[in-house]
């Protein structure tokens, strides 16, 4: 799948960082992990938030990221806080 836009929570502007970050498919978003994806996106973005990261959990596993386990939602926030 070349076309990460076409998963859920992804939009053209997440697709575009993504892609400038060397993450184009899939595959490569699966493999990177959403936390390293995040951190690869926030050195190019300051400005990326807890959403950004919650989108891309739910891209990897397919989901709206409103649709997100609340343990999943709280691991990933503890990591977010890491790095404020």
């Amino acid at each position: 799948m070349a076309n990460l836009e076409v998963l859920p929570n992804i939009g053209a502007v997440v697709e575009q960082q993504l892609n400038e970050v060397g993450i184009t498919t899939y595959e490569q978003l699966k493999d990177t992990g959403s936390k390293q994806a995040w951190l690869k996106i926030k050195a190019i973005d300051p400005s990326a938030c807890i959403h950004r990261l919650y989108a891309l959990e739910g891209a990897i596993q397919g989901i709206k990221k409103n649709q997100l386990s609340a343990d999943i939602k709280a691991e990933l926030k503890q990591f977010y806080n890491s790095f404020k």
